[in-house]
């Protein structure tokens, strides 16, 4: 897996912000879930904000990274959750092949550039028959500056996500947009207003009110548009 590039600063801000957002955090946990099975390993763990929500309703996850540095701090936060695995993960990690129920891996394939090759990779970490389950930004019109520092290669689409599976060997289950007011604000604060989106009053306001009403109606609804694409793919077998 290539290192995540970029402005270090700027990449600590968006972390924060987002460790922020516990309203955005929740629904993305949420959408994953029914499909983690019991021993799921994640790809790109951060700071382990996800990893430490799922790992309270599972007997066992794996959280990983690349990083050497945030490793470290990956390890530190980490040493009181008796059900975590931490360990450094890099792709393709032919010692881990089919141990997990599912590989989830939210806002790093973007990072990566033979993205299909990480794929492949990540579906090897899978048992057969079991999930891939990301995240990833969407709508290459929305590639900010932000994007550019934090290492983004890419956005996707349905489309391009689709295409991007289908060469991995991957067979989608689920694929849609998700946060479609997200994509909205987020394309005003970074394009028009050349923002980054760090902790503070607005992040907080949007979690708090927009937020919500944005899941509820997305319930109901699937937007053609999002801040993010959403897809579970099963592996082979």
């Amino acid at each position: 897996m290539a290192d995540i590039t970029g402005d270090q600063r700027i990449q600590s801000e968006v972390l924060e912000g987002l460790a922020t957002a516990v309203n955005h955090r929740r629904w993305f946990v949420e959408l994953a879930m029914p499909y983690l099975g019991e021993n799921p390993i994640e790809v790109g763990s951060g700071l382990g904000d996800y990893a430490i929500e799922w790992a309270a309703r599972l007997p066992r996850f794996t959280a990983t990274e690349a990083d050497p540095d945030r490793l470290v701090q990956l390890e530190k936060r980490m040493s009181g959750f008796a059900n975590i695995e931490v360990r450094q993960l890099l792709l393709p990690a032919d010692g881990l092949a089919g141990e997990y129920s599912a590989a989830v891996s939210y806002n790093v394939l973007e990072h990566i550039e033979d993205h299909v090759g990480a794929l492949r990779g990540m579906g090897a970490l899978v048992r057969p028959g079991g999930r891939v389950i990301l995240i990833v930004p969407a709508f290459m019109f929305a590639m900010s500056r932000v994007d550019i520092a934090t290492g983004h290669l890419r956005r996707y689409t349905k489309k391009s996500m689709r295409a991007a599976m289908d060469e991995a060997g991957l067979r989608i289950e689920r694929l849609h947009y998700a946060n479609a007011l997200g994509l909205i604000g987020y394309y005003g604060a970074t394009s028009i207003f050349k923002l980054a989106p760090k902790e503070g009053p607005m992040v907080r306001l949007y979690d708090r009110f927009v937020l919500p009403v944005t899941r509820a109606a997305e319930r109901v609804v699937r937007p053609p548009f999002g801040q993010s694409v959403f897809v579970v793919a099963r592996t082979p077998g």
